[in-house]
């Protein structure tokens, strides 16, 4: 696959990291619950390879996915990394051993995490460090981050992190994190029924932040769903395929993390990049979040 297909490239900002926008998020990489080894190891190396291989170099990570397996995958896999490969990892959250998330947003929890990151990653600094801010069951809540978001800036004064990002944030949050460092990146949940963030996804293109979506396909109703498939049909792409590619025509500070532990579907979404859609297409897919709306 020709690197020019992966969406183009864009590069985060007072940095000298440039990156295709599609790239890989490497969570189920992971076990079932993102807990444990993958089943099939070999297959988890073999994707990530695939992945750099077809022009890939911005892959998304964490410490407490699995915890610590997703980074020792991609160690395994891809060390000693190319030269242009961007891993943007987080911190804020540990897994206990029954599985659950917890906070983990205590000055000494989030320089452990640095620490934890480094060694698993087999690094000397991380490229980017989000700051996950835990929110509501639904998605951000509001609520100072200053505490956590000062610890990652003196990380970066240290030489170990290089740029500090955020994920699962309000507007309010990247306002008061900008006071105390330069944010490179927001990564937030973002979809064709989700766009709760539109208003903050402009406000970010306009500084030439990326803005970087989870869950391309989360929290759909039927009736978005089945709206989706009859465009994809119609395309003959499926309905992943053209919800990244709608993304990926949202804006041109959308950055793509498309997450899978199959070949097949790797493939799948890097050909997302290739997908050009038509201006009466958009419109029908724009119209996708207010459809739950009319159907109440």
């Amino acid at each position: 696959m020709a690197e020019s297909t992966l969406g183009g490239r864009f590069t985060f900002p007072g940095t000298s990291l440039t990156v295709h926008r599609i790239g890989y998020g490497a969570m189920q990489l992971a076990g079932p619950g993102v807990y444990g080894p993958p089943k099939d190891p070999d297959m988890a190396v073999a994707v990530l390879r695939q992945a750099v291989a077809a022009g890939v170099n911005h892959i998304d990570t964490s410490d407490f996915y699995g915890p610590h397996i997703t980074n020792q995958i991609i160690k395994k896999a891809l060390h000693p990394y190319p030269p242009g490969l961007t891993i943007v990892t987080k911190l804020g959250a540990r897994r206990p051993p029954d599985k659950s998330w917890q906070p983990a947003i205590a000055p000494a929890d989030l320089t452990a995490g640095v620490h934890d990151n480094l060694r698993n990653l087999d690094l000397d600094a991380l490229d980017i460090v989000n700051y996950r801010a835990m929110g509501a069951i639904h998605g951000p809540a509001e609520g100072s981050i200053e505490p956590q978001v000062a610890v990652l800036a003196d990380l970066k004064r240290k030489g170990l992190i290089r740029h500090v990002g955020l994920s699962n944030v309000t507007a309010a949050q990247l306002a008061e994190a900008q006071k105390i460092t330069q944010i490179v990146c927001v990564q937030n949940n973002f979809n064709l029924a989700h766009r709760h963030d539109d208003s903050m996804i402009d406000h970010l293109a306009g500084q030439g932040i990326a803005y970087v979506p989870f869950f391309p396909l989360g929290g759909f109703t039927p009736l978005q769903s089945s709206t989706l498939s009859d465009v994809a049909g119609r395309l003959g792409k499926t309905p992943m395929q053209v919800a990244l590619a709608w993304l990926l025509h949202r804006s041109p500070n959308i950055l793509l993390i498309p997450g899978t532990s199959s070949l097949v579907h790797l493939r799948e979404n890097l050909a997302t990049g290739q997908l050009n859609l038509a201006p009466q297409i958009l419109a029908e897919l724009d119209g996708i979040a207010a459809t739950a709306a009319v159907k109440h």
